[in-house]
C-alpha cells in the first residue's frame, strides 16, 4: 500500500469509510466554485469519483491520495496525480491537484500534501513533468503551484465549459 508521511498529514488510499468525509468536502459550493463546472458534487457522485481515483492507482501506478490530519485521523481531501484526460491538448501528461474542505484552507496543508506528491511523482514514479490546471481566479491553488515551483507555460480554455484555465509546469531538471 503506497503510503507518504509529512511532519502533520498521511497520505494515503482511500478506505470505505472517506466516502461521507470527502462527500461533505465535494458538497461545498466554495470548494467547488473553481472545479469541473462550478458545481458541488453529490454523494453518489463523490462514489463514482473516489472509485474512478482507484482504478487510475491500479492502471496508472499513480494516483489521489486521501490526505488526513495525523494527530486526528480526520479526512481533509486529497493531493496527487492523474491523467488529465478532459484537456486532450496537454496529453501525454500527468497533472498534481489537491482539494481540501474548506475548514483546512490557510494553513499550509494543500503545500505540504502537493509537495510530497511533487517528489513522489519525480523521485518515485520515475516522472519527467508533471503540471497543474488551474482555473483562472484560483488565486490559492496558483500559489500552491508557485511554491512547488512551477512556472506557467501556458493559457487556454477548458473545451467543455469555456472556463479560462492556466496550465503551469515543472521538470525533473528544475525541481532538482
Amino acid at each position: 500500500m503506497t503510503e507518504i508521511l509529512t511532519p502533520r498529514l498521511l497520505l494515503r488510499r482511500w478506505q470505505d469509510d472517506d466516502l461521507a468525509a470527502m462527500a461533505e468536502i465535494n458538497a461545498d459550493p466554495l470548494v467547488m466554485q473553481f472545479i469541473g463546472d462550478g458545481n458541488p458534487r453529490d454523494l453518489e457522485q463523490t462514489a463514482e469519483s473516489i472509485e474512478h481515483w482507484e482504478e487510475e492507482w491500479d492502471e496508472e501506478g499513480f494516483g489521489l491520495f486521501a490526505v488526513e490530519l495525523l494527530g486526528s485521523g480526520e479526512l481533509i481531501g486529497f493531493a496527487g496525480l492523474s491523467v488529465p484526460e478532459f484537456l486532450p491538448e496537454v496529453l501525454p501528461a500527468v497533472e498534481i491537484g489537491w482539494r481540501l474542505g474548506r475548514q483546512f484552507w490557510g494553513q499550509g496543508y494543500a503545500s505540504e500534501a502537493a509537495h510530497a506528491v511533487l517528489e513522489f511523482a519525480l523521485e518515485d514514479r520515475g516522472l519527467d513533468r508533471v503540471i497543474s490546471i488551474i482555473r483562472l481566479g484560483n488565486d490559492a491553488s496558483e500559489n500552491v503551484a508557485h511554491k512547488l515551483g512551477m512556472e506557467l507555460d501556458h493559457e487556454t480554455t477548458h473545451p467543455v465549459s469555456g472556463f479560462p484555465l492556466r496550465v503551469h509546469a515543472i521538470d525533473l531538471t528544475e525541481y532538482a
